[in-house]
């Protein structure tokens, strides 16, 4: 029983949240996909409780690259990138940011977690040219199944399978499977067994 009210309530919010998914379709052939996720992630952010969370898994399940119905994306993060995964089971905290990634089965990401598109989206080797005008490149990172990452931690590179991520980790280095790491930058602490 449990279960069916759960799915009623998936389809309920996906219905309240279609004006705001239909909008960003719309607005999509005008202007850039990415400014559009950043537009109505923000508008979005904004709702309280957990009526806002369902209300965004609404909305995501049909705008990002795939997104969970049962993902709970909390009050104040922000989405960046529409070529976003976010799978079953996720849980992103309060006022995240997060970039081009996909965020795999299960992960618990804390309050303040930023994870950017990579560590190369802004160039600065050209002194004689301001650095917004010099590019970057993204990447996605990917953030392992099962894996915990702590609050205010900065995720530049992959974390993989089962691992830990302290609060206020800056991760630069891919992390390997069954890792705790911590630090700034992040190294490995121990391996879980």
């Amino acid at each position: 029983m449990k279960s069916i009210l759960k799915e009623i309530l998936f389809i309920l919010f996906a219905l309240l949240a279609s004006p705001f998914t239909l909008a960003y379709f719309l607005l999509s052939l005008v202007i850039n996909k990415n400014q559009c996720i950043a537009f109505f992630s923000q508008l979005l952010s904004l709702i309280p409780g957990k009526s806002g969370a369902y209300f965004r898994a609404g909305f995501y399940r049909f705008t990002l690259k795939s997104c969970s119905k049962d993902a709970v994306i909390s009050f104040a993060t922000l989405l960046s990138q529409q070529d976003t995964c976010i799978a079953n089971g996720v849980y992103i905290g309060p006022q995240c940011n997060i970039g081009m990634c996909s965020i795999k089965q299960n992960v618990l990401l804390g309050s303040g977690v930023h994870i950017m598109s990579g560590a190369k989206q802004h160039n600065f080797d050209d002194i004689n040219v301001p650095i917004r005008d010099q590019g970057g490149s993204y990447t996605s990172i990917d953030i392992g199944k099962n894996s915990w990452v702590g609050n205010g931690a900065l995720i530049l590179a992959d974390i993989g399978e089962n691992c830990v991520v302290a609060a206020g980790s800056v991760v630069i280095n891919a992390v390997p499977d069954n890792a705790i790491v911590g630090g700034n930058p992040a190294k490995i602490i121990k391996l879980r067994s």
